[in-house]
């Protein structure tokens, strides 16, 4: 399961009127650490930003399934409750889970989170999707493996 950290990066945005100004903005990162967190997102956003640039922020959160969707501009994050019954008791359990997913809007999340949900061995409810004021999400880049990182680094 993937460990995911909310990073909140402070840096300096040319604006549409060629203006700069300050922006504190939250992205989220798949990492090991807190301190490979703050790497990652440090070298994905070095080549975006121009002037001071600062991680302020660095936090875990859980989220155990993250839905990409190629056309979607925000992210939203699903609660779900998972429903079990407890085979003693026979009594219903509910635990919650949260999900993260890519949209252009609230009707396209829920769709994009029931197409994916479609085919589970578990019953569930969905207790809230809430707009998150998250800019991007940077998933682990498996295909990269630390001989090649060392490779790129004795290239420079």
């Amino acid at each position: 399961m993937a460990t995911y950290f909310e990073c909140k990066v402070k840096y300096d945005r040319t604006l549409e009127t060629g203006a700069q100004k300050t922006v504190t903005e939250p992205y989220l990162v798949d990492a090991l650490s807190f301190t490979e967190a703050e790497a990652r997102i440090t070298e994905e956003m070095m080549p975006f930003t121009t002037g001071e640039f600062a991680v302020t922020a660095v936090k875990k959160v859980k989220y155990d399934d993250i839905f990409f969707h190629q056309g979607g501009d925000r992210w939203y994050k699903v609660k779900i409750n998972m429903i079990t019954i407890d085979e003693k008791t026979a009594a219903e359990k509910r635990t919650s889970s949260n999900s993260l997913v890519q949209a252009s809007e609230f009707k396209e999340a829920l769709n994009i989170f029931l197409e994916n949900m479609r085919g589970t061995a578990f019953d569930y409810e969905i207790a809230a999707i809430d707009e998150t004021p998250l800019m991007d999400v940077f998933a682990a880049n498996l295909s990269e493996t630390l001989a090649d990182k060392e490779a790129k680094k004795e290239e420079k």
